[in-house]
């Protein structure tokens, strides 16, 4: 079942040639029927405060950008759109004239998207091209902005350092890959100088932001299995950071935390998800591979809740506001569940179809986009 639900629910890359399908994020494909909605007594209320489109989003997630003023979000077809943070509506529209394949980032005045063809755009916030520059190969992690660098990765699972003020490279982190991994959308995350990145065969690093130098390495997953696609075991999303706590997630392998400083390991648990994690002060959140979201005590990884009330509904990575952790499905229903115990509490039906990316948090609410590029601004109580 694993190996069928790898087949039909992911995109798989072999050496560097990508299968070029989006089969997965609308639902399940292997004849498995999702869970029914079950109805409950809200003792909440998601309200829309604006409602905004950036275009469809197409073979690739790309979540949008806020900055202190602005919304930024990019469609699969080049178009590169500025929102007003406050309203929602459109300050300006560009033409990037790619195929947009990661994005977006911003940071030190820049706005980033990446191509399929493995270029990076970087555009002021007035909308201008600052630069342009070519990596080796497809751009899918969405680029991350610190110190004066851009930290992107590309599709063969090399990390690039590159100047803020031209796009010049300044370094280069390359690791080896097995025969066959899962096509993967993670791009880094950035602490105090220190980058975390996790990738294929369950190896989660952390190295300088100013050089690209290694840190350290460890192991968050060991591949196991006879065949080629029972031994993946990557890990597909963002490392999540939580005072000196580092935390990632396999797909078809475990759950780890480590500490951030020595990469010594604190806990692991037999978890699987390609979806990514949410930390907080106290709790660990995760959605795992068949559906089920969970929250997990930080100091021990043991299970404090888990709802298993959306199983098989492709739920996103959580996200934890206030006295809720909200997700979103395929059909495009955003849920918000109690901090407490993980019961429902508030439901929400948005347009545009699935929603792939976890809720970002913005001002006293939250930011949602959907597959047809559909982004709300919420608010929940």
């Amino acid at each position: 079942m694993k190996i069928l639900q790898l087949l039909l629910a992911l995109l798989v890359l072999s050496g560097c040639a990508a299968v070029d399908t989006v089969k997965g994020w609308m639902g399940p494909t292997n004849g498995q029927t999702p869970t029914k909605l079950v109805e409950f007594g809200a003792t909440a209320a998601f309200s829309e405060r604006w409602h905004g489109d950036f275009g469809e989003m197409g073979a690739s997630p790309l979540p949008a950008a806020l900055t202190g003023d602005a919304v930024y979000g990019a469609s699969g077809k080049g178009v590169l759109t500025r929102l007003d943070r406050a309203t929602g509506k459109q300050v300006w529209r560009v033409e990037s004239n790619i195929t947009v394949s990661a994005g977006v980032g911003s940071g030190e005045g820049l706005v980033l998207i990446g191509s399929n063809k493995g270029e990076v755009l970087a555009y002021g916030e007035d909308g201008k091209l600052r630069w342009r520059s070519k990596l080796s190969s497809e751009v899918l992690g969405v680029p991350q902005v610190a110190d004066g660098v851009v930290v992107v990765r590309s599709g063969d699972g090399h990390i690039a350092g590159l100047s803020v003020s031209d796009g010049k490279r300044l370094w280069m982190l390359e690791r080896s890959t097995p025969a066959l991994v899962v096509r993967s959308h993670a791009s880094v995350t950035i602490r105090r100088g220190v980058a975390f990145a996790g990738f294929a065969g369950g190896k989660l690093s952390a190295f300088k932001v100013a050089d690209g130098s290694d840190l350290w390495e460890n192991s968050v997953s060991q591949p196991r299995g006879n065949t080629e696609l029972e031994r993946i075991s990557d890990i597909t999303s963002n490392p999540v950071i939580n005072d000196n706590q580092v935390c990632a997630i396999a797909f078809q392998g475990h759950l780890a935390c480590f500490d951030a400083g020595q990469g010594s390991p604190l806990w692991n648990r037999d978890i699987s998800s390609d979806k990514g994690l949410f930390i907080d002060g106290k709790y660990l959140y995760a959605s795992d591979v068949s559906g089920a979201v969970m929250a997990l005590d930080n100091a021990s990884g043991s299970t404090v809740w888990k709802n298993e009330q959306l199983l098989l509904r492709n739920p996103s990575a959580p996200y934890a506001q206030d006295s809720v952790v909200v997700v979103g499905d395929y059909e495009g229903f955003l849920h918000a569940l109690s901090r407490e115990d993980g019961h429902f509490v508030a439901r929400i039906k948005l347009g545009g179809g699935a929603i792939q990316a976890a809720p970002v948090q913005m001002d006293d609410g939250l930011l949602v986009q959907t597959h047809s590029g559909d982004v709300y601004s919420l608010s929940i109580k």
